[in-house]
């Protein structure tokens, strides 16, 4: 047994209580449904049609119960093969669907390399995966073949410059604990940790909190023996010779340099898309993960919201609830990590996210409040770009009859 796999028998990540099912929810990116139709199919999908879905790499199931139980609760078929190299993870991930009494899921112990053997599904999710596998191309080649002509992938690795302090302590821990098993590498370590200075770039770094999450979170984050982080633009050419192009990431914003320009400067020209989002991700310095839809290349992209019956969908809030906001401050708060964004938004608009319900189209909306298209595309649009770039609004029809 390898050493990654005799860690997640002994420490299944992320931890998880299946009864915690009854009480709650755990959603996230990728893999929401709404935001999987809003990247990889403009908002568009006829979810009438069962969508066949892989979940490589599923660890203690947080994409297999979002994706089952979001898509059970609206109604629509399905059909997910969930596929992780770890027994003990499995059988946390069927606990909990378990609980919920989900169907339509194919459980197989095995690797993700061998994902085409399943056939060609209509979306895959692969999260927190690709970046401990000792050859990650062979990851992103065998998801790539996986994948049906007109689907699409949800994909989270780690980044590098927000887990600063991380590695260096992987090697030293590797080094110290070499031979042990799992139990003691994790005692050890943490008797070490507990030693470490307060200026050690790791204790410093604020945005590191999965060691304070239990063993498994411990474990996870600062003895895992094949860790490597991506760099966006290393991520875009991964995806790139996998045969892949890049779809679009929930959180645009974060990827966007010209947020820390002050006013008046601009940035130099010939950038190209992954420059630009490098550069960002240098000038940000916090991010932990990157989380981006891809879809095999050469696939015509929707631009979501193009059509008048695309529905918009509030995430976090309810359109009546920030209609009233916007309507009395003309602005929002994001809250980000520790960095809390002001986004200004058109008091004007705020009657039209009020009634944002995730079931009216954007002709229905306009025309409860009397607007012709010009009229409505004039209020709707800087509020849809400001909205979608933070990740706070998706188009689909999910909800939609």
């Amino acid at each position: 047994m390898s050493a990654i796999e005799e860690q997640y028998e002994a420490y299944p990540y992320p931890e998880r209580d299946p009864q915690e099912e009854r009480k709650r929810l755990i959603t996230g990116s990728p893999s929401h449904p709404l935001e999987i139709d809003h990247f990889i199919w403009g908002g568009a999908r006829d979810w009438s049609r069962p969508l066949r879905a892989l979940v490589a790499g599923g660890g203690t199931g947080d994409a297999l119960i979002q994706l089952a139980a979001v898509l059970t609760a609206a109604g629509k078929p399905y059909e997910i093969t969930y596929v992780d190299l770890s027994r003990a993870s499995r059988k946390i991930a069927e606990e909990r669907a378990a609980v919920r009494g989900l169907r339509g899921i194919t459980y197989v112990t095995g690797s993700l390399l061998d994902a085409a053997d399943h056939g060609r599904f209509d979306y895959i999710d692969c999260c927190g995966v690709l970046h401990h596998l000792s050859d990650p191309q062979a990851g992103f080649d065998a998801l790539g073949a996986a994948l049906a002509p007109d689907g699409g992938m949800g994909i989270m690795v780690y980044a590098p410059y927000g887990r600063s302090g991380v590695y260096p302590l992987q090697d030293a821990f590797g080094t110290l604990t070499s031979g042990m098993t799992p139990e003691a590498r994790l005692k050890l370590a943490r008797a070490v940790y507990a030693r470490l200075p307060e200026g050690h770039p790791f204790r410093r770094n604020p945005h590191l909190v999965d060691h304070n999450q239990g063993d498994a979170g411990f474990y996870d984050l600062l003895l895992h023996s094949q860790d490597r982080p991506f760099a966006i633009d290393e991520l875009l050419a991964c995806m790139e010779r996998a045969g892949l192009s890049f779809a679009g990431a929930p959180m645009a914003a974060l990827y966007d340099p010209a947020r820390f320009l002050p006013e008046g400067a601009t940035l130099p020209e010939g950038l190209g898309q992954a420059e630009r989002m490098a550069l960002a991700e240098k000038l940000d310095g916090t991010l932990k993960t990157h989380v981006v839809y891809a879809v095999p290349k050469g696939r015509r992209l929707i631009p979501a919201g193009a059509d008048p019956g695309s529905v918009p969908h509030l995430k976090g809030v309810s359109g009546a609830d920030l209609g009233r906001q916007v309507e009395r401050k003309g602005e929002i708060i994001v809250t980000r990590s520790a960095s809390r964004i002001t986004v200004k938004l058109d008091r004007a608009a705020a009657p039209l996210l009020a009634l944002a319900d995730g079931r009216r189209n954007l002709a229905e909306i306009a025309r409860a409040r009397g607007l012709d298209p010009l009229a409505f595309n004039a209020l709707w649009k800087p509020v849809e770009r400001r909205l979608t770039a933070q990740g706070l609004m998706l188009y689909s029809h999910l909800l939609r009859t």
